[in-house]
């Protein structure tokens, strides 16, 4: 990824798309300035007129797209890839996103033909600013005079998330302790990806030392938040996912809730127990945000901590989760622990372990040929999904990275889905 070929993404983008008006972006990363450079060329020269709003988060985007009714966006960025990483992600009107199915391979195609046609006209480059409206639509999740003087870490990891809590801050009781606080494309406390174990130290430290009610981490373009309890515990995104439901049904009974196929049952056990409907999906927001347009879902959610939104045009944002936590926390007057310990004890699970392996599909095939007596029902919606009874696991390939990533739950019963873990690891690392 080069200027140069972010140019021919531009041109294939406005050849496939055939937008008018488009808003880009970069996050963070020291080669996004000059691969939206390249971006930009590319589309004002198929004449179309380019809306760049500077430094900004995923989110960002989607909502500059639809609340400025623009054709398109486009955001630099490799999210919580290493830093030598980069990309972009594509949404058309209205934040719709574009997958494989729906444009993608078709813009990869013909910006690797590097063959388009002449445009009578140069597109024109302007500047925009939609945060004042962005903060407002954040703000509307809650009820600020509600909610108590919390004490809470916030760790952007040297992302982008710090230029947000800044402009949140004054609209909020809350007191903020900011570690890794600036923007920073050096990383210099490690990639901003709180999923790995040993960036969640730092967050998780600084609760305990300052005594604070919770903590909050993001990854690089802030689409997905994490959180840690009082005691600096990390609590896994699968909970997350059901407290939010549970919440979203409270006021819209009945509604679909769409989740994803690595950790489920209990997500499907809350969304019965409060008479919505459970509707799973193939990970990936392109996936998600498709299912939940088609079921007019009012929440989606992946154990990843990718958390969308019906009121945020089914989108994904790292900033609306941890405003309705906080929402939860004031209103049901308990701490994060006390939201979620009862579902961990219920359904415990291992959260996601990834490993390298040199042949994905082979690890697969060898590892549902060990389970096969004990399989009940098996799908392969996403990588194998295996209902072994008391206890299932799913185990896919990564759409990024050269690794598999295994999640592990069962019914009550730590110790089972514990020896589980190790047995599936044991395949895994053997393989």
């Amino acid at each position: 990824m080069n200027e140069s070929v972010a140019k021919r993404i531009g041109q294939s983008y406005a050849e496939v798309i055939q937008p008018n008006e488009v808003v880009v972006g970069n996050d963070i990363r020291l080669s996004s300035p000059e691969i939206k450079r390249g971006l930009v060329s590319g589309l004002r020269d198929q004449g179309v007129s380019v809306f760049d709003i500077g430094e900004c988060g995923t989110e960002e985007i989607y909502f500059a797209t639809k609340y400025s009714r623009l054709d398109g966006g486009i955001v630099v960025t490799a999210s919580h890839n290493p830093m030598d990483y980069n990309g972009m992600k594509f949404v058309r009107e209205e934040a719709k996103p574009i997958s494989g199915e729906s444009g993608l391979e078709e813009i990869r195609s013909l910006a690797e033909a590097n063959l388009f046609s002449s445009s009578k006209r140069k597109g024109s480059l302007n500047t925009l600013d939609t945060s004042k409206s962005y903060i407002e639509h954040l703000l509307s999740y809650i009820d600020i005079s509600n909610l108590p003087k919390y004490r809470i870490v916030s760790n952007p990891g040297n992302g982008g998330a710090g230029k947000i809590i800044d402009l949140l801050e004054p609209r909020l009781p809350f007191e903020f302790i900011k570690i890794h606080h600036e923007a920073d494309g050096n990383f210099p406390h490690g990639v901003p990806n709180p999923l790995l174990l040993e960036n969640r130290i730092s967050t998780s430290q600084a609760v305990k030392e300052n005594k604070a009610n919770l903590g909050i981490a993001w990854d690089g373009d802030f689409d997905r938040c994490f959180f840690f309890d009082a005691d600096g515990n990390f609590i896994e995104g699968y909970y997350i996912v059901g407290l939010l439901a549970e919440a979203f049904l409270k006021k819209t009974p009945g509604s679909a809730i769409v989740h994803d196929p690595r950790l489920i049952w209990n997500t499907i056990d809350i969304v019965n127990n409060f008479n919505g409907k459970p509707v799973q999906s193939k990970t990936g927001h392109a996936f998600i945000k498709e299912s939940m347009r088609a079921e007019n879902a009012v929440y989606g959610g992946e154990m990843s901590a990718h958390h969308y939104f019906r009121d945020f045009f089914y989108c994904d944002s790292g900033m609306i989760p941890w405003l309705l936590v906080c929402g939860l926390m004031a209103s049901k007057k308990k701490s994060l622990a006390e939201l979620v310990k009862e579902r961990q004890k219920l359904f415990p699970c291992s959260g996601e372990i990834n490993r390298q392996v040199s042949d994905p599909e082979e690890l697969l095939e060898m590892v549902q040929n060990h389970f096969f007596s004990e399989i009940r029902k098996i799908e392969h919606m996403d990588g194998i999904s295996a209902n072994c009874g008391d206890w299932r696991f799913n185990l896919r390939t990564s759409n990024t990275e050269p690794v598999v990533r295994l999640n592990v739950e069962s019914y009550g019963d730590a110790e089972l889905m514990k020896k589980k873990t190790s047995e599936l690891l044991g395949i895994i690392d053997g393989g």
